[in-house]
């Protein structure tokens, strides 16, 4: 039978919610029994029942009750090639907020068969007293580019704010197929998870999905087959601009999971196998604009195409340098 364990919660974690903050600090305690210890108030802090979404404040004291269960886990060390690979993604860093430009084909975090991930690596980000930056917000797997991470809980709460409401712009690269003929608007389509057994997958629901917006413009065309397009999704929808782009009758090149599935459209898929095109989904985080949460400046962040997209930009003559804002600088 383990012992009985007394932890205190640090100013980093103020405003967690207890039952992540257990996962984090007592990974060897299943989530059921969590629940269940919960439920017999075996778990307090401070003295006192708790609930799995009570949030916890520096100082406070939680006590875990002994069980008999797994030995704890050790948590596997990264080694000094991915201390080096994770820090050589960094493109900005002000002591506040990191962001890297992540590859493709590089998961955010952990999942079923998914061991290599961003959340992972992070402890090679650690700052001189061991504590890892958090994550912001996500991107797909399949989707590269800028990835934002924070040093604090305090500013990962307020970036997340930011991500939620409208103080916050983001631009992402895209290459689709066929151009669409209006070359600027905005789309507006409730997404929602698909029914049956492609749960994976979104979809356009009117009925049942939430509301979702995206703004774009056509930066470049390549006659009517291909369109260098940028897009600023307004919400945050899983797959937004894969589903939206889907939508419109130009789904993105290399998308396996949203290009000519349930949509018809007047135009054959462009053939990737022709070109000497990138074989992999075209669209890239590309520019994050926003105020700095604490000192209040403009912070304007900016991730180069990776060597494979920017070998598709170029075999489609559009420019993979290109600085301007299609949305309006602000």
């Amino acid at each position: 039978m383990s012992a009985v364990r007394i932890l205190n919660v640090s100013e980093d974690d103020s405003g967690q919610r207890l039952d992540r903050w257990i996962k984090k600090y007592a990974p060897d305690l299943p989530y059921v029994l969590v629940q269940k210890l919960m439920r017999k108030g075996q778990i307090r802090v401070d003295g006192k029942r708790a609930k799995p979404d009570q949030k916890l404040e520096a100082g406070q004291e939680v006590r875990l009750p002994p069980y008999e269960g797994m030995r704890p886990r050790e948590e596997k060390k990264i080694t000094a090639a991915d201390i080096a690979f994770i820090k050589s993604l960094v493109i900005y860093d002000d002591g506040d907020i990191i962001a890297i430009n992540k590859p493709y084909d590089l998961a955010v975090q952990g999942g079923t068969n998914t061991y290599r991930h961003v959340d992972g690596l992070l402890e090679g980000l650690a700052n001189e007293e061991g504590v890892k930056p958090k994550l912001v917000h996500r991107l797909d797997k399949d989707t590269s580019g800028i990835l934002l991470l924070a040093r604090s809980t305090k500013i990962a709460r307020e970036m997340g704010d930011m991500f939620k409401g409208r103080d916050l712009k983001k631009i992402y690269w895209a290459l689709i197929s066929p151009a669409p003929s209006i070359y600027e608007g905005t789309i507006r389509a409730p997404i929602a998870k698909a029914s049956g057994s492609n749960k994976e997958r979104m979809v356009v629901d009117e009925e049942e999905g939430k509301y979702s917006l995206t703004d774009y413009s056509i930066i470049d065309t390549a006659g009517t087959d291909v369109a260098f397009a940028a897009f600023w999704p307004r919400t945050g929808r899983t797959h937004q601009i894969r589903v939206h782009s889907e939508f419109m009758g130009s789904p993105i090149l290399g998308d396996p999971k949203y290009a000519y599935r349930d949509i018809q459209h007047e135009h054959e898929i462009i053939d990737l196998e022709s070109l000497d095109l990138a074989k992999r989904l075209h669209l890239h985080a590309r520019r994050i604009i926003f105020r700095h949460p604490i000192k209040r400046t403009k912070v304007d962040i900016t991730a180069p195409l990776p060597e494979d997209l920017q070998k598709s930009w170029k075999a489609l003559g559009f420019d993979p340098s290109y600085k301007k804002d299609p949305f309006g600088e602000q």
